[in-house]
Order: C-alpha cells, then structure tokens, then sequence
C-alpha cells in the first residue's frame, strides 16, 4: 500500500511540473505574470483602420483678396495711432491664403469640411491624398456648426473610397480615435488618442456645440479633417483646439457624426440648414433668481425678452415666464432651450409648460425660420 502511495505521489510531482514548464514556454506568459505588456500585445496595429479612412482625407486650400494698408509703419510706432484715425489713407489687395483639411463623403465629388477654412474664399482648391489638385465651389454652408460642403470633378477621385460609414452612436469616453489631417501643411498626418469626453458645450467655438474631446494631436491645418475609431469608421469632424500657444495641448474637439450626416444631409438637400426659432432670450435660473419668483428649486429657464411679433409672441409667451419643458421634454438650461428650438421644422407646433406668475399652463407656438441664413452655392 506504501508503495502504491509513493508511485502515486511521483507521478502527481512530475505531472505538475511539465505543466509548470509548459507554461513558462506559453509565449508573453512571464510577462502577464510579471504585469507587463507581452510584445505581440504592444504591437498592436491601426493600419487597417488608417488605410480604410485615409483615402478620404483631402487638403483644402482658400484663397481671398483682402484689402491691405500700402503704408506700414513698425510696430509700436507713435504714429500707429494716429494714422489709424485719418480717413481715406491708401490701401490695395493682397492674396490671403488658408489651409485645411476635408473628407470626402461620396463618390459624386462631395468634400466635408469646416466653414472657418473656406468662409469668405474667393478661390477654393482641393488635393487629393495622390497628389492631384482640383478646383471647388461651394455647395452650402452652416456657420452655427462650423461645417461646409464642397463639390469637385467627381472624375478627380476614381480610385478613391471615400468615406461613407458614419459612426452616430455608441461612442464612449476612453475609446481609442485617431485624427488625419494636415497639420501646417506638411502632408496627411495620423494621431492617436482616446475620446477625453462627450457633449463638450459652453466653450464659444459655434452657435451650437456638441463636442468630442479628444487628446489625439490636432493642430493649424487638421481642422476639416477626419476623427476616426479603431475600425475606420468616422467619429467626427476635427474643428478646434485648446491652446495657448498656437499648437496641440492634448484638448481637441471634433463635431460629432451624428451632427456631421444631419448638417449634410440638409446642406445637400437645400443648400442651408433650416432651424427652428422662437424669438425669444432666455435666461438661467439661478437661486437668487428662483427664490425671487418664489420657487423652491432653480430649474427650467426664465424668459428675459421676447421679440414683437416674433413666433413666441404670436403664441402667448410674455417675459417672466418660465420655461420648464418643451415638447414635455424637461428644460436643463439655456443651451439646452436653444437646441430643442433649434432642432424643430419651421411650422412646426411645439408645447412650451410655463409657469407664470405661480400658475402652471401650457402653451402652444408654431416655430419660425430662425433668421440670417447664409446663401446657398457659389
């Protein structure tokens, strides 16, 4: 019985051990269990991604006259000043060039980009990321979002696979996103970072601001370009950055794709984004102002000023009502006010609950054309 035992233990021994041997041979398994990151896990690669999106990045290059002072003095000069008030001094025209990025969104030549690269041009260019240049008109532009669409010579971008996989949703903090553009104009560029944050508003970039943050390097040059996932799908439109000295702090931010296909899609369609409008200036609630009206709880928005004969008037608002839903939908602030307004059709009938000198009513507005639209095409 003795032995029986001992033959058993030996074998048990032994079996453990080349299970132990086996084990230290497992490639990266010294290292998972050292805590450190095995080499096939570090060489993780977003090529394909890259190599799905980056077809789709163009450069964008504006160019309009403006006009210039023929006389200069240097800078700090005492006669600065008074030069500046006299009338009627001689001026002449220059060429004033500006660079950026685009995307483009289908194979009939259309190019996405920001409105900020291209506002105001009289001259608009277009390279393609195999070197070809094509010129660009206009198609329509939304300056509350900073976006604008370009059309080319749908013959320029044979070969190409522009980018039509928007990503709308499901986005979150901490996902891997890589940027492509055309920083300062050295040629298309790729960077890495995760999404820093989501809803980034308040920040007075747009009218209306709904921003990705991201830390992927973006600089001069990159904005119009392309935010993308680790699949290669479109995240976003780079925009702007955060910084005090001109280049990448690590705080970017893209216009979201949600935002990006419904600004195209009515550019497209009509050559302007049609919004919703009431005419009216709305107001925080703060605590002061809440307990001044009586309230408990600083919510919903307070009406300072509504616009004679404006859609609000017309429905009843009146200044010192208080907004506290729209469509039933709870009223956070402000900013979010203006965007439930702003998402409606004009002549569309929309529920505002108001209180109103302490009594709760609701009333019913027909939404106007919010008004200053830019013209359509070029």
């Amino acid at each position: 019985m003795r032995r029986l035992w001992l033959i058993f233990a030996q074998a048990v021994t032994l079996t453990l051990g080349i299970l132990f041997v086996l084990g230290l041979l497992r490639p990266g398994a010294s290292d998972e269990a050292s805590g450190r990151v095995s080499p096939q896990a570090a060489s993780a690669s977003y090529a394909d991604a890259v190599a799905r999106a980056a077809p789709a990045v163009v450069n964008v290059y504006s160019q309009k006259r403006v006009r210039v002072p023929l006389l200069t003095l240097p800078e700090g000069s005492p006669l600065q000043d008074l030069l500046g008030q006299l009338p009627g001094l001689p001026q002449g025209e220059e060429d004033s060039t500006s660079l950026g990025s685009g995307v483009l969104i289908g194979k009939d030549g259309h190019v996405l980009t920001n409105y900020h690269v291209i506002e105001a041009a009289d001259e608009i260019a277009v390279m393609l990321v195999d070197g070809r240049e094509v010129n660009a008109t206009l198609v329509g532009a939304d300056p509350d979002t900073d976006l604008a669409i370009l059309h080319i010579d749908a013959r320029g971008i044979e070969g190409m696979d522009p980018a039509h996989q928007f990503r709308t949703e499901g986005v979150r903090v901490g996902d891997v996103v890589l940027a492509i553009g055309n920083p300062f104009g050295v040629g298309q560029t790729t960077s890495l970072g995760i999404v820093s944050a989501l809803g980034r508003d308040r920040l007075g970039i747009n009218t209306y601001e709904n921003f990705i943050q991201t830390d992927a390097a973006i600089n001069p040059g990159s904005s119009g370009g392309a935010l993308i996932d680790a699949e290669g799908k479109l995240v976003g439109i780079n925009t702007a950055i955060f910084s005090r000295t001109g280049g990448s702090l690590g705080i970017g931010f893209a216009i979201p794709a949600a935002t990006v296909r419904q600004v195209m899609e009515q550019l497209l369609k009509k050559g302007v984004v049609q919004r919703g409008w009431l005419g009216i200036e709305p107001q925080d609630m703060t605590p002061d102002l809440a307990q001044a009206f009586g309230l408990t709880q600083s919510q919903g928005v307070l009406v300072a000023a509504v616009l004679r004969d404006g859609p609000a008037h017309r429905g009843g608002l009146r200044p010192g009502d208080i907004v506290n839903a729209f469509n039933r939908q709870q009223v956070r602030d402000t900013l979010h006010l203006l965007n439930l307004i702003a998402s409606q059709v004009p002549g569309a009938t929309v529920e505002l609950d108001v209180l109103r000198e302490g009594t709760a009513q609701t009333l019913k507005v027909v939404a106007g054309q919010r008004p200053g639209l830019p013209t359509a095409g070029r």
